[in-house]
């Protein structure tokens, strides 16, 4: 059974190529190698931008169909709306009743966001909530890992905290005693005191040889203990690390490679200063970003040499081009031997043609709508099962099942 992988974006529109190489990439890699859950976070775009209704729907489906776009497969992966879902506001809701206020005052986005964010009011509940919002998107589809870079890491680790207390929580049933008990009798006398003395050894000690040894007995018991049920070993490995009944997953956070391109004027690209190149763009229209693009300030004439490394340009170079253009240019800048247009056009021909591709697949649903809204549709059914059936334990494991 391949692992669970969860990540979403925020609405914004059509995206750049920020974006592409940021996130995406790595996206289409994973939906070959894990099952994949990918959301529009349009319920998070309101933590921030709660005024803004005229233009969500389109920045939703214009977003989405850069994501196909660029590589991911509805068939291989699973593309859905957070919005309508109820199961991931009715899990935010539940998980908030036992969340510690300083949990999310802390989180290092939170005060960062409110700095630079300054024009907005962010006094609020939705805005200070948001990151267990993440942590319930994430929880509802029990998911092993979710790709980040180094600078959402503190989110992940809040998520695993979450569920760890839920889990503790709520875990244990007036019957979880004898539950424990039930599945121990099911082992072979020496494995259930083999699993005993792990389980004391952690306790004691928190040693993690004896949590892998212990782990390690109840996965083999899965596939040698007859009448063993998935119960059983969810019992017992929650049972081994002092907790209940893993109702929720702690994920994994899945660092990939985050390759960050500046915008045209060397700042952050973002569309909202005016400085992306966007992953749809006409090719005159990138030609005519990439010419304008900043360069090293030393470079006032083209007879002066420059340096590559304090040029943004340089940036797209070691994204788009092979080592021989990469040499050509540090040494082209540095004795002024190429000026900056020549510097740029091998960067233009290979956006040019990786965006080719993105152009053409695109076409068919910017002239077809409904094509984008019926893969939206399936998607979110096919989260719909998982989110229900999550929500269902979540609701027995609290006593809301009456």
């Amino acid at each position: 059974m391949r692992s669970r992988v969860l990540s979403g974006m925020r609405p914004t529109g059509a995206m750049h190529l920020g974006h592409y190489h940021g996130a995406l990439k790595n996206w289409v890699r994973l939906q070959q190698e894990h099952e994949c859950f990918f959301f529009v976070a349009d319920w998070h775009a309101l933590t921030t931008h709660y005024e803004e209704r005229g233009v969500m729907e389109r920045y939703v489906y214009d977003m989405v169909i850069d994501w196909i776009a660029a590589g991911l497969d509805p068939e291989a992966c699973t593309l859905f709306i957070q919005s309508r879902l109820p199961e991931h506001a009715e899990l935010f809701t539940l998980l908030a009743m036992g969340t510690p206020l300083g949990w999310l005052e802390r989180v290092p986005t939170y005060k960062d966001q409110i700095e630079k964010l300054k024009d907005r009011d962010l006094a609020t509940y939705g805005f200070l909530g948001y990151p267990l919002l993440q942590a319930a998107d994430i929880l509802i589809y029990k998911a092993t890992y979710v790709p980040v870079g180094e600078d959402q890491s503190s989110h992940v680790e809040l998520t695993r905290e979450v569920a760890r207390r839920f889990n503790n929580l709520y875990g244990r049933g007036s019957d979880h005693d004898a539950r424990v008990a039930a599945a121990l009798a099911k082992l072979p006398k020496d494995d259930a005191r083999y699993y005993e003395r792990q389980r004391k050894a952690f306790g004691e000690t928190g040693s993690a040889e004896a949590l892998a040894k212990g782990e390690g007995m109840v996965r083999k018991a899965a596939a040698a203990v007859a009448g063993w049920s998935s119960d059983d070993g969810e019992l017992l490995l929650g049972h081994l690390k002092g907790s209940g009944q893993t109702v929720l997953v702690e994920p994994q956070a899945l660092h990939t490679e985050v390759l960050r391109l500046p915008g045209t004027d060397g700042t952050k690209m973002s569309k909202s200063y005016g400085n992306a190149i966007l992953m749809r763009d006409e090719p005159a229209e990138v030609t005519k970003k990439v010419r304008g693009m900043a360069t090293d300030p030393a470079r006032g004439r083209r007879t002066d040499p420059g340096d590559p490394a304090k040029c943004p340009v340089w940036q797209f170079h070691k994204v788009y081009s092979d080592p021989a253009t990469q040499q050509w240019v540090v040494e082209g800048c540095k004795s002024a031997g190429i000026g900056c247009l020549d510097c740029k056009q091998p960067v233009i021909d290979a956006i040019v043609k990786e965006q080719q591709p993105w152009r053409e697949r695109a076409e068919a649903y910017l002239t077809n709508p409904k094509q984008v809204h019926w893969i939206v549709e399936m998607g979110t059914e096919r989260a719909r099962t998982v989110a229900r059936q999550t929500m269902k334990d979540v609701r027995t494991a609290m006593g809301l099942n009456y």
